[in-house]
């Protein structure tokens, strides 16, 4: 059995000086509106814009001096790109970048920003993270997984001690779903801590591979539609331990619309003048559509990440 309190307790002494302790911000907006205490972790205002920094800086540091200079190789759908190319580029190693072809423009701009070679192969990150591991395996470089990895899990759990350090009592979490890291951290730390603690993963029904898998009994294979939570999705890697780790900890999901996607983003423009992308917006909706199961409870929503193109924030502006 993984012990993921441990690692993100390690996590936590091997990445904070690189790292921000992100904003507990309090909403009256959905407080009022669902009778509830609502805080937003605003992990948008993270190093590189996305909670995702965590887990790549606590995989690095980890690493042997060999295991640096072979080279290193992720996969990514955006996020984990952008934070891979930031601090590989602070820490003065090569990095291979392969994003799948349909990736968001504006995180593809973001990454290039870096001293990262970016290549792209299939049109589904899951392809695209098998390609890229067979490809550093066949090259004698070294992998670093978007989610599937302890040291990446445990670096995104650091979000729950700085939750437990900011707010009293917590009694629901809603985390963003894709391939599982940052609710398998975030659960896998707070669940040791404190089991009355509801953790409720988010994923559009428009890609909920995470969702139907559990509810299968095994990671399937299916078809993802487009979706704003671009962040969240496609599928998951063959024998994941996130997969394990989900069906562990997660106590319930909750699936959104686009259209309730869409209407969380423009919520949060409104009312707290804030600019979130899709996958970020999942929490605010999955709360929304839900609110009575909030009632009177300390709820916090996990806002992972800020980036999003003008051209999409311009289609949902004028919905």
């Amino acid at each position: 059995m993984l012990d993921v309190a441990s690692e993100v307790l390690k996590a936590e002494k091997r990445i904070r000086e690189y790292i921000r302790e992100t904003p507990l911000e309090y909403s009256p907006f959905l407080s009022k509106k669902g009778n509830a205490n609502v805080c937003l972790k605003l992990e948008n205002f993270q190093v590189t814009g996305s909670f995702k920094i965590r887990g790549v800086f606590n995989k690095l540091l980890s690493l042997s001096e060999e295991e640096r200079k072979k080279g290193l190789v992720t996969a990514s759908s955006g996020n984990h790109g952008v934070a891979f190319a930031y601090a590989t580029t602070l820490l003065g190693l090569k990095g291979i970048v392969f994003l799948p072809k349909n990736a968001s423009q504006a995180k593809v701009q973001d990454i290039g920003q870096y001293k990262v070679e970016l290549r792209f192969y299939g049109d589904d990150v899951a392809k695209t993270e098998e390609f890229a591991r067979k490809f550093a395996d066949e090259n004698g470089m070294t992998y670093v997984p978007p989610y599937n990895d302890l040291k990446i899990i445990g670096g995104q759990g650091t979000i729950a001690i700085e939750l437990e350090r900011q707010l009293e009592e917590i009694d629901a979490v809603l985390v963003p779903v894709g391939g599982g890291g940052l609710i398998s951290g975030i659960a896998g730390y707070l669940k040791e801590k404190a089991e009355n603690v509801e953790i409720i993963g988010v994923q559009p029904e428009n890609s909920a591979v995470m969702y139907h898998s559990i509810k299968a009994g095994r990671i399937i294979e299916m078809e993802s539609k487009p979706t704003l939570a671009d962040g969240t999705a496609g599928g998951i890697e063959e024998n994941s331990i996130t997969f394990e780790l989900c069906k562990r900890y997660v106590d319930d999901f909750v699936l959104v619309s686009e259209k309730e996607i869409a209407g969380a983003i423009v919520l949060m423009l409104e009312k707290h003048h804030m600019l979130i992308e899709g996958a970020a917006a999942l929490p605010v909706a999955a709360y929304l559509k839900e609110l009575k199961r909030f009632r009177d409870k300390n709820v916090a929503l996990v806002i992972s990440g800020c980036r999003i193109s003008v051209d999409t924030l311009r289609k949902i502006l004028k919905c």
